[in-house]
C-alpha cells in the first residue's frame, strides 16, 4: 500500500486508526474500533482476526507482546511504521476528497449554501 495505491476499506482504516494510540489485544481493538467508528464497523471476531493476519502480513502492525490471561493467550498488536504511514496517508486523502465537496456545497450562489 504505497502512495497512489486504492484507498483502504473502512473496516481497515478503523482497525489501524484503533491503534495509534498504542498496542491492543484484539478485543480491545474491537472496542475501539466500534467507538472510532461510532458503531458503524462492527467486528466479528473470526473477521478481525483474518484482517490482523492479513495487515501483518503487509507490514501494517505487528505483535507488541503476549500475555496470558486466565489461561488463554492474548496478543497484543501495534502499528508498524508502514502502518502509521498507511493510515495517515488515507486520512489525508479522505479529508481532501471531502473538501472537494464541501467547498462546493459551501460556495456562494450553490443550492444547498
Amino acid at each position: 500500500m504505497a502512495k497512489g495505491s486504492p484507498a483502504v476499506s473502512e473496516a481497515t482504516y478503523f482497525i489501524l486508526a484503533s491503534l495509534l494510540d498504542g498496542p491492543l489485544h484484539g478485543h480491545g481493538i474491537i472496542k475501539r474500533t466500534l467507538d472510532l467508528s461510532e458503531s458503524r464497523v462492527k467486528l466479528p471476531v473470526g473477521t478481525l482476526y483474518g484482517a490482523l493476519d492479513r495487515l501483518a502480513a503487509n507490514g501494517l502492525i505487528a505483535v507488541d507482546r503476549e500475555e496470558v490471561v486466565d489461561g488463554r493467550p492474548r496478543r497484543y498488536f501495534r502499528l508498524t511504521d508502514h502502518g502509521h504511514d498507511v493510515v495517515s496517508a488515507e486520512a489525508l486523502r479522505m479529508q481532501q476528497a471531502a473538501s472537494v465537496v464541501t467547498g462546493r456545497l459551501l460556495r456562494p450562489g450553490s443550492a444547498f449554501a
